[in-house]
């Protein structure tokens, strides 16, 4: 490596305007109908996404094959690859932010938070994990319970063991491993950026390593993968979230869930988003994050006490144990008798985490200015924690338990994973009223995941610009919508099954970035401590 290549940019002052910079990042941007777009990632992601939502449509049936192949291959041959290395993002994040290091602001010394603690942590949840909360609360740890598609460590499904791994491995998969992939991209484009004046996007975190060539096809090829593997995964959950939403709608008011409703779902969905993006972040993300909250809080409040409140009371504590103690077996990848189980939810889950770090770990960087490393690391990793536990025990022992007594549908097993929410729901007090809170609570998650991600795309291929003019911010949130509108009319589950499938493989170059990314951030963090006095909060 060049002696060049050892510095880092001086940093800029602390004026909101540096933000707006036009950064030398190979080729000036193109002002096209009111575009600001960074030739030539723009371009080339538009070309690719095109590309691949033609050649789907019109080949479903081999996309798909191939697809689920290249998944198939990827969770074989490289589940080792998953678990050491998030294991080791892990570790790198607890050491940063114990160490000197933590005490480095984001922004420099005389920074202050872009926003207040409620609304940044709001925006951190309803962009990151807030669907899936949603979703899966009830339904992973009844799935591990009844042993819907295996067992972990295949125990007897049913038991007191099965019961406690139905939760320690659910907690396990929303814990701190896989917030620590998140934290460790977020992190590093945060510093990049507003410490060292670099721009926000992906390339920015490898600065230290490749100097002046991120601004070229290096750079470029970082930022096209961070494009496209964030509208495939943004514009593939749309489209699952509008047949959730669909089936959600049948089974409280007997409205038809079929193509007809769910494309509606996604127009109005599309529509919020667009609507969102263009009030910007106070206006826009930071509203429905918050609105979030409320009506998750008040959603977990209702089951914390109609459901089984004191076993649900009793859990938080057994369950938080058990996850501590069963962390270590279930990271183990040697000889696992659970293998299928391992592969389909565990592997699965560490590979969907990594090829969502573009989108999340921008968007985590974007909101976090002010902040210092301890403060982030802190809200990133143990926040959750804390939160997965509190919501998957609510929503896991009343479904559970309901099993247990032979109350309602649940005791027959897992029909439709979408629906587990709603039959657990049908079962306690007011349950139309809680029914479609849910719903509500669904599509508005979809809202801001769907904005959120439009603000990320819309940085990347604006040149890291963090204010691009509002009709590019217009464009991809309604790219995103189109395409899952497409997909759903001439792809069917066939087109969404095979970009899910995508989403893992692209996981597994994207662990590999990770790994390099941490090199790249600890080399960068190291030269703020010669003027620690300066430098430090």
């Amino acid at each position: 490596m060049s002696e060049d290549n050892e510095q880092l940019p001086e940093e800029l002052a602390p004026d909101e305007s540096i933000y707006d910079t036009d950064y030398e990042t190979g080729q000036d941007n193109v002002d096209f109908l009111g575009l600001d777009l960074h030739n030539p990632v723009f371009f080339i992601s538009a070309a690719t996404i095109l590309t691949f939502i033609v050649g789907t449509l019109a080949f479903p049936e081999t996309a798909g094959v191939w697809m689920n192949g290249a998944k198939g291959w990827t969770l074989n041959n490289f589940d080792w690859l998953f678990v050491i290395a998030t294991n080791i993002v892990l570790v790198f994040c607890v050491a940063v932010g114990v160490s000197p290091l933590g005490r480095i602001r984001l922004g420099g010394p005389d920074a202050t938070p872009d926003f207040s603690t409620k609304s940044w942590l709001s925006m951190l949840f309803s962009a990151g994990v807030g669907i899936g909360l949603l979703f899966y609360g009830a339904a992973e740890p009844m799935a591990y319970y009844t042993d819907w598609f295996g067992t972990p460590l295949d125990v007897e499904a049913l038991t007191p063991e099965a019961r406690r791994l139905a939760f320690s491995a659910t907690i396990f998969h929303w814990g701190l491993t896989p917030w620590a992939v998140y934290a460790v991209v977020g992190l590093a484009l945060a510093f990049f950026t507003f410490n060292k004046g670099l721009p926000l996007t992906i390339r920015s975190a490898f600065y230290p390593l490749f100097g002046e060539r991120i601004w070229g096809w290096p750079g470029h090829l970082i930022d096209l993968l961070a494009v496209v593997a964030t509208l495939f995964g943004l514009a593939t959950s749309l489209g699952i979230g509008a047949k959730q939403a669909a089936s959600g709608l049948e089974f409280l008011f007997g409205v038809d869930s079929g193509l007809k409703t769910q494309i509606l779902l996604i127009i109005g969905i599309t529509s919020m988003a667009i609507f969102s993006v263009v009030r910007g972040l106070d206006g826009g993300v930071k509203l429905l994050s918050n609105i979030n909250i409320v009506i998750a809080i008040c959603l977990l409040a209702f089951v914390i006490i109609a459901g089984p409140t004191l076993a649900i009371l009793k859990g938080y504590g057994v369950n938080a144990l058990a996850y501590a103690t069963d962390t270590v077996r279930l990271s183990n990848w040697v000889s696992r008798e659970d293998k299928e189980w391992f592969h389909g939810w565990t592997i699965f889950y560490w590979a969907w985490w990594v090829s969502w770090s573009p989108f999340v770990g921008m968007f985590i960087a974007r909101v976090s200015r002010g902040r210092t490393i301890r403060e982030f690391l802190g809200a990133v990793l143990v926040v959750p924690v804390i939160v997965a536990i509190l919501w998957f025990t609510s929503f896991g022992e009343t479904a559970l338990s309901q099993v247990d007594q032979g109350v309602g549908a649940l005791p027959n097993g897992i029909s439709e994973v979408s629906l587990v929410l709603f039959q657990t729901l049908e079962n306690l007090p007011f349950a139309e009223v809680s029914s479609f809170v849910a719903i509500i609570l669904l599509l508005v998650f979809f809202v801001t995941s769907s904005d959120s991600g439009s603000l990320v795309i819309d940085s990347i291929t604006a040149g890291g610009k963090l204010h691009a003019p509002v009709p590019q911010r217009i464009f991809w949130a309604t790219m995103e919508g189109l395409v899952a509108i497409v997909l759903l009319v001439g792809g069917g589950s066939a087109a969404l099954s095979s970009l899910q499938a995508g989403a893992i493989t692209a996981g597994l170059p994207f662990t590999l970035v990770l790994l390099v990314c941490c090199v790249s951030l600890y080399r960068g963090l190291m030269t703020e401590l010669p003027g620690r006095d300066a430098n430090h909060a």
